[in-house]
């Protein structure tokens, strides 16, 4: 049941989870920013609220403090408490620029979203590993963000992966580098003062083989599935930092496109898949075969989610919710560092 008062600058819904006190700050800074109330105005005193809405003169006591904490209301002795100054809940606006959407992505933008607060506006981007896009994002938007969290993943023209763009570095030098962070892909020119939490895509793979070497002497042969994506195009320092690993532990090393149709699958290979949809046509055929994940065939998948772990599937995975945290971080603390995101190997027993 919602009780609502005569007046109504303020409802308080008696079957809600959120506390009383919330609700009476949160129903008193809602009628500012609409204008029900203005700068002046009297606001009903704690006993007409606690008697009006049933409750008890603490919990009125404890939104008004922290109203006034907050400086949008003031109390005046003998006479009551009035209306401050007009709300403006949000601290800062924050433009938060993705090269594409997939759940990876979503998962640091959600969690750097939580990690912000509601204090705070973030608006999401999407320029589609085109250069040009970014630019045009970035430039029609550069007197509208208070920091600017950017992805930078490209496609040149060949389709492949590339980090570097003269012109994308020369508008990202444009923004101050207190209101930038770079996020997923380091840039060097950008140099050491600008915020960036960063995957090392050759060296993460690298070290994350040598951690799992003991598992895979076991296999004749290790296979990177690495996709061809004209669209979206990974990394291919992924590809040289295992292509690296092979060659300096004298691994015999394959790199395939994709997992094709009637694979010729043999005992003793160790698969590494970055795309799902190969790792679920690797353990269909391996199934049709009846040969045994983690005996017969090794499956390693790149990047970690909650599907993999209930299927027990070994993965080479950055922390993603850890990046999202950091870049958060790093604005919230005015902090212009340049710092490697985590990665592991984690083993679940399909290597």
């Amino acid at each position: 049941m919602t009780l609502v008062a005569s007046c109504p600058l303020l409802k308080i819904d008696s079957e809600s989870r959120i506390p009383k006190y919330q609700q009476i700050v949160d129903s008193i800074i809602h009628s500012i920013e609409k204008g029900y109330l203005k700068v002046g105005d009297k606001l009903p005193s704690i006993n007409d609220i606690s008697e009006e809405y049933y409750l008890s003169r603490d919990t009125v006591v404890r939104a008004y403090n922290q109203l006034r904490e907050k400086q949008i209301i003031t109390s005046v002795v003998s006479k009551g408490f009035y209306v401050n100054k007009t709300v403006n809940t949000t601290n800062s606006k924050v433009l938060f620029v993705l090269n594409k959407l997939s759940n990876y992505k979503l998962t640091i933008y959600n969690t750097f979203v939580n990690s912000m607060g509601s204090d705070h506006q973030v608006d999401l981007r999407i320029y589609h590993c085109d250069p040009k896009l970014l630019v045009n994002i970035l430039e029609e938007n550069a007197g509208a963000y208070d920091h600017f969290v950017v992805m930078p993943h490209f496609k040149d023209e060949n389709s492949l992966h590339t980090s570097c763009d003269e012109e994308v570095i020369s508008c990202l030098k444009n923004i101050p580098k207190e209101k930038l962070v770079i996020m997923d892909n380091h840039i060097p020119e950008m140099g050491d003062d600008v915020a960036c939490i960063y995957q090392d895509f050759k060296m993460d793979i690298y070290r994350a083989l040598e951690e799992s070497k003991d598992r895979l002497k076991k296999y004749e042969k290790l296979i990177l599935v690495f996709p061809d994506n004209n669209i979206y195009p990974y990394p291919n320092d992924i590809k040289q930092g295992f292509l690296n690993f092979c060659n300096t532990h004298k691994f015999d090393g394959e790199v395939l496109d994709k997992i094709y149709p009637e694979m010729e699958l043999q005992p003793r290979d160790a698969y590494i898949l970055i795309d799902e949809n190969d790792l679920v046509s690797l353990v269909q055929q391996t199934r049709d075969l009846r040969l045994q994940i983690g005996t017969d065939i090794g499956v390693v998948s790149y990047n970690d989610t909650p599907l993999k772990e209930l299927f027990d599937i070994t993965v080479f995975s950055t922390d993603f919710e850890l990046m999202g945290e950091s870049a958060a971080y790093m604005i919230k603390k005015d902090k212009q560092e340049v710092v490697p995101n985590i990665f592991s190997f984690i083993d679940r027993g399909s290597l």
